[in-house]
């Protein structure tokens, strides 16, 4: 007998931007009483010998200031989605 199970969908951030091939994206986690945290994780892509691209988390003197400005793009967008909400889950 099979079970008829649908997938499970991968999940995707909510948000996502982008300097060249260094990224962050935004991660929505609910929580209790319908509050949302948010979490963002950075990457940079790069290809490999053969040419296939991969991601990496390490990053280079001449990424710093790409994160430093896309850490500030996911600053806002946060405080912006939590402006819209009026119980919005506050980190501190």
């Amino acid at each position: 007998m099979s079970k008829n199970t649908a997938p499970t969908a991968t999940p995707k951030p909510v948000q996502t931007f982008r300097f060249g091939r260094v990224q962050a994206s935004i991660w929505a986690n609910p929580a209790s009483e319908g509050k949302t945290f948010y979490n963002t994780t950075f990457k940079r892509g790069y290809k490999d010998d053969k040419g296939d691209w991969h991601d990496t988390d390490s990053f280079g003197r001449d990424d710093l200031p790409l994160i430093a400005k896309l850490a500030d793009q996911a600053h806002t967008w946060i405080f912006t989605e939590l402006a819209k909400k009026p119980d919005a889950a506050q980190e501190d």
